[in-house]
């Protein structure tokens, strides 16, 4: 039930975005400039903050937002274009709307003209801390005033050669709608009310009209649209039932490569891939083996929703991991609300048929900046509910876990700082995230204004993934599910789940109630797991969580176990 590898896949990842990380602004003004509402910078993720992310039992950092994007705030006076607010989605700009491809966000620098050497130090003290750098890549699409006036000699920008005459051609890097100029979505808004600009008139000057990222092929996308950015070209014929032309390689592909291979050579130890269902997998299979051979130590995560196309990406596209949204996190995000239709099996479900033999590619999450925050009311409200959740998150197999900063102190977002919703931290605004704010303590880094509650959430985080980092059973030993041999047990539920991890030198029994109220069961060790794990007679149990002790004296007759509302355990056998 299960397998396990000599590769350590428990990857331990802080996803963070600079702009908000180090922030000590609290104004949160709706639609806020840069001066008004702060931002955080690389210089902010100094040695101390790295340590403090390091001792939650973390290997590598997320830096979400590094690479230069569309804005509203004018950096003219760098010799930076300025980008037209009708084409940017909040003030700060989306992470996701790259402007140069070759270039990091001005807006993170304390010197903007030394803003690649302090990215390239924030690289070096990561390293030096021990931890590993991620970043991301956005192969998908670009922000509608992509340049890139810092690329390399000898470098074609993407776009420079296209023939725009033609809607199609497997050598242009956009798609284009000829005859037809773009128009700006009705009733768009930029920066709101009090936001001006010259270039705020309705109109963005680009003729022909390119497709936009989400598959638009019309000249006026809509405001719910990716309207902010254009579609790459990988030699897709979306208007010919998606005809393809890989051979010759498309441009794009090498242009796509020469700036992975940049980044690369600046030590970023990996990529966070955006939306990669949305690119052939033949690009992945052949660009992620290219820079291999060059960084073989290089990781690639991919950002998938489809357990249709796993095995493809993984075996075909060559992807390290995958995100385990649409399974795992789906089902436990169920479970945590208490929805009627939440059911354990699902988690099954996820292992047992999703990602049966690839389980060990599965990054798994319960927050990143796509999803709502655990804290706010939409999700869960009070973030202690997520424990049983975020148990399963970090142990149900060998693959990667990862948090997302403010995760860890209940950050709940709960109110919209301009373009964002008010259930996700906003990725559109300059904004501070209050509670984190608390831990940040001014630039402390020592939680120094957290309550007792959040100095607690904050410990259970920290022992977890400390125990997963260090529990040799947790991370790399195999599965075994243990729902199916307690189902006739008096207290058992569908609001329980229960599996085992081990290898030949550690055991660990895994038991988490996502009931909202205390329950008590016996749980069963059925005679082929006891003979796999060498059990038999008296044993004692130490949960790794809270350092309880527990023994029977014949496991045969099982462990009785009072299990309080919304918890769990994880007891090694000692």
């Amino acid at each position: 039930m299960g397998s396990s590898s000599s590769t350590n896949h428990k990857l331990i990842i802080y996803q963070l975005l600079p702009r908000l990380f180090g922030n000590t602004n609290t104004n949160n003004k709706y639609y806020g400039s840069i001066e008004e509402n702060g931002c955080g910078k690389f210089n902010d993720i100094n040695e101390k903050a790295l340590s403090e992310i390091k001792a939650l039992g973390i290997t590598h950092i997320f830096y979400t937002g590094i690479i230069e994007h569309a804005t509203m705030t004018d950096h003219s006076q760098f010799g930076i274009k300025i980008d037209d607010p009708d084409v940017v989605k909040g003030r700060a700009g989306s992470p996701y709307a790259v402007k140069d491809y070759y270039d990091v966000d001005p807006d993170l620098a304390v010197d903007v003209n030394n803003r690649m050497a302090e990215f390239e130090a924030m690289v070096k003290r990561t390293h030096d801390s021990g931890l590993k750098v991620l970043i991301d890549f956005i192969p998908n699409h670009v922000s509608r005033t992509y340049a890139s006036d810092v690329k390399p000699a000898g470098v074609k920008d993407i776009g420079q050669d296209d023939d725009k005459s033609k809607n199609f051609d497997p050598k242009n890097d956009f798609y284009y709608i000829g005859g037809q100029a773009f128009n700006v979505p009705q009733g768009y808004n930029p920066g709101g009310n009090e936001f001006q600009s010259p270039l705020k008139d309705g109109h963005f000057d680009e003729n022909p009209a390119k497709a936009t990222g989400n598959d638009v092929f019309s000249a006026s996308p809509s405001i719910d649209d990716w309207f902010e950015t254009v579609k790459l070209n990988y030699g897709v014929d979306y208007l010919d039932n998606r005809k393809t032309y890989f051979d010759p390689v498309p441009p794009l592909w090498n242009k796509l490569f020469d700036i992975l291979s940049y980044w690369a050579q600046k030590g970023v130890d990996g990529f966070r891939c955006d939306m990669i269902e949305m690119e052939p997998v033949e690009f992945w299979g052949w660009v992620i083996p290219k820079l291999k051979a060059d960084h073989p130590d290089l990781i690639f995560i991919g950002e998938a929703y489809h357990y249709s196309l796993y095995n493809k990406y993984i075996f075909d596209g060559k992807f390290d991991y995958l995100y385990d949204k649409t399974g795992l996190y789906d089902a436990l995000k169920k479970l945590i609300r208490n929805q009627g239709d939440a059911t354990s099996w699902d988690i099954n479900n996820v292992w047992n048929n999703e990602t049966r033999g690839i389980d060990a590619h599965m990054l798994r999450f319960l927050e990143n900046h796509d999803e709502e925050r655990i804290a706010n009311n939409i999700f869960a409200g009070n973030p202690w509910l997520a424990v049983p959740g975020m148990i399963v998150t970090a142990t149900l197999n060998v693959g990667p876990v990862m948090i997302y900063s403010g995760q860890e102190v209940g950050e709940p977002a709960g109110h919209s700082m301009g373009f964002s919703s008010d259930t996700r931290t906003s990725i559109f605004d300059y904004c501070g995230l209050p509670e984190h704010q608390k831990w940040l303590n001014k630039g402390n880094y020592d939680g120094g204004l957290l309550s007792e509650d959040q100095k607690n959430l904050r410990a259970f985080y920290g022992k977890l993934l400390n125990v997963v980092l260090n529990n040799e059973a947790l991370r790399e030993g195999k599965f075994y599910e243990l729902m199916m041999a307690n189902e006739g047990q008096s207290g058992f539920n569908t609001r329980l789940y229960i599996y085992a991890r081990y290898t030949d030198k550690q055991r660990v029994l895994v038991i988490v109630n996502f009931n909202r109220s205390q329950q008590n069961i016996t749980v069963k060790l059925p005679d082929d797991l006891l003979k796999r794990m060498n059990l038999s007679g008296a044993a004692k149990f130490n949960d790794l969580l809270s350092a309880t002790n527990y023994k029977v004296n014949n496991i045969l007759d099982g462990i009785n176990l009072t299990l309080p509302a919304t918890s769990g355990l994880l007891l090694e056998i000692v």
